[in-house]
C-alpha cells in the first residue's frame, strides 16, 4: 500500500515549546492513523524533524509498499533530498535518525515540499500537541 503522510513541527518562539503533528492517510485520502504532542523546548527546525522521524518510526508498524511524506518544512526536504547540507549539529542527530530508519525500511520513499495550506491539519495537530502538554508517543 502506497502511504501518503503529511509531517508538521511547530515552535512558538525558537527556541520555544514545541509540538508535532503526523496524519498518515491512503491514496484515497482515507486517514490511517495521526500522532500529535509536545516535544518540550526547542526550535522549529528540530520540531520539523521530530515530526519526520515519529512518522517513519509509525510506519514501520504498516504493511506500506510506499512512503510520501509532505512537509512544508522547505530545508528539511532539500536536506532529505541531498540538495542541502546539513550543517547544524543539531539536526545532525536527526537527519541521522531518518536517514538509519530508512535504511531499515523495506519501502520506496520520497519527501516533498508543500505549501504551508496544503499541511493545515498537520499544523493544527502539531499546535494541538502544544497545547496538550502530552509528550509525544510513536
Amino acid at each position: 500500500m502506497t502511504i501518503h503522510a503529511f509531517t508538521d513541527g511547530a515552535s512558538r518562539g525558537n527556541p520555544g515549546d514545541s509540538g508535532i503533528g503526523v496524519i498518515l492517510k491512503e491514496p484515497s485520502g482515507k486517514e490511517i492513523s495521526t500522532v500529535c504532542g509536545y516535544i518540550g523546548t526547542t526550535t522549529n527546525n528540530v520540531a520539523e524533524y521530530t515530526a519526520l522521524v515519529t512518522c517513519l518510526r509509525l510506519v514501520k508498524t504498516l504493511p506500506c509498499k510506499s512512503l510520501i511524506v509532505h512537509s512544508d518544512s522547505e530545508l528539511m526536504v532539500r536536506q532529505m533530498q541531498g540538495t542541502y547540507k546539513v550543517r547544524d549539529a543539531e539536526l545532525r542527530k536527526y537527519f541521522a535518525q531518518a536517514q538509519a530508519l530508512l535504511q531499515e525500511a523495506s519501502y520506496a520513499f520520497s519527501i516533498r515540499h508543500v505549501v504551508r495550506e496544503e499541511n493545515r491539519d498537520a499544523d493544527r495537530l502539531a499546535n494541538r500537541g502544544i497545547d496538550s502538554r502530552i509528550p509525544v508517543r510513536a
